[in-house]
């Protein structure tokens, strides 16, 4: 009995002895609770205003009143600085990168007039021979209808008309095969930007049948060598995001009226050959600019903060808002309605069919004004 009871004395104090030796990573594994995903809270990213106190706590921000902070950075080549206007509500959201949105957007800058990442300006004049503006604009008008059917993004879209203009800046094509790089091009662009792209099965049944799958195939490797695979260009639509944001600074409320409008004006712009040689940035700042005007022509549409952020002068803008301007007027490109089509819809806001003035006044373009 006395034996018994010395065993199992032992046992306990082995269980013990092992329990306390336990390696605190298994100790931590044992006490750690196992959450579904749907009981994950969304904690925020600690911001500026979420500052350590004495004690390294982190204290919360008092109240979520909106205050402008400035962040500023300092280009390689130009040596100018960059300012970049944040809103509280933007330090809190990880998405926004606050942080460094300075430097993310100059390396975008920097990266938009890399030559191999740019269209040659006048390639139609230089290298095609069997291909015409007009054949160009009803191929970009008739993606536009494509993309909607298929409801790609409109990143999407954006990239394939990149990868077209600059696949046709160095390979001769004929009319014939003008059809075929589109469904092409748009098919890499949707293998980069979606989450289910379409098939090849599929834009070769958008062209009724016209190219096989193994045309598709051939003309998609083409373009990829001719690019030397160098995707990531940043379009119209990546600087539109951020100059949107920044001209709604003065609304209360986010105008999706503004938003909707610049999206419209942007992708008018794909359509026109002319718009090839702005630099997407430019182009983003004369749909904001062209927006503002549509939206309060009495208003001057150019601010101070769309200035200083964007990097251009209402003069830079003139050439390029004149001509999304005659495009909003169907004064060019009025037989291509697929653009003007898609924004009558409500879930846009209907922005295609807003009248805009006939002409814009000279003194918009004039940088001795004090904005």
């Amino acid at each position: 009995m006395a034996d018994s009871e010395n065993c199992g004395r032992v046992t306990r104090l082995a269980k013990k002895r092992a329990a306390e030796g336990m390696a605190p990573q298994e100790q931590r594994r044992a006490s750690k609770k196992r959450v579904v995903l749907g009981e994950i809270q969304n904690f925020s990213i600690v911001g500026v205003k979420q500052i350590k106190g004495v004690e390294g706590k982190i204290q919360k921000p008092k109240s979520k009143k909106k205050v402008k902070r400035v962040v500023a950075s300092k280009t390689v080549e130009e040596k100018e600085v960059s300012v970049v206007v944040v809103d509280d509500d933007d330090v809190d959201d990880p998405q926004m990168c606050t942080a460094y949105v300075s430097d993310i957007y100059d390396y975008l800058r920097k990266m938009e007039i890399d030559e191999k990442r740019r269209p040659l300006p006048d390639y139609l004049e230089k290298v095609q021979k069997d291909v015409s503006a007009t054949m160009r604009g009803i191929l970009v008008d008739w993606l536009v209808e494509v993309s909607e059917e298929y409801k790609l993004l409109s990143d999407t879209l954006y990239l394939t008309v990149s990868y077209l203009d600059r696949f046709l800046s160095t390979n001769v094509i004929t009319r014939q095969k003008l059809q075929l790089l589109g469904v092409s091009s748009m098919l890499i662009a949707a293998k980069y930007e979606e989450i289910s792209p379409p098939h090849v099965e599929d834009f070769c049944y958008i062209t009724d049948n016209t190219y096989t799958k193994e045309e598709v195939v051939k003309m998609e490797a083409d373009v990829l060598n001719s690019l030397q695979f160098e995707m990531g260009n940043p379009t119209v639509k990546t600087f539109l995001r951020r100059f949107t944001g920044i001209a709604q600074e003065e609304y209360k409320t986010p105008n999706l009226q503004l938003e909707f409008l610049g999206y419209y004006l942007s992708e008018l712009g794909l359509l026109d050959y002319c718009c090839v040689k702005f630099l997407p940035s430019l182009v983003a700042a004369s749909v904001i600019f062209l927006s503002r005007f549509t939206l309060q022509p009495n208003a001057h549409p150019w601010s101070a903060a769309l200035q200083r952020y964007s990097g251009y002068k209402a003069s830079d803008l003139k050439e390029c808002v004149l001509i999304l301007h005659d495009l909003q007027l169907s004064r060019r490109g009025g037989s291509l309605v697929a653009v003007r089509d898609k924004y009558k819809q409500h879930k846009f806001k209907c922005v295609s069919t807003l009248t805009s003035l006939v002409e814009i006044p000279a003194s918009f373009f004039e940088d001795t004004r004090q904005l």
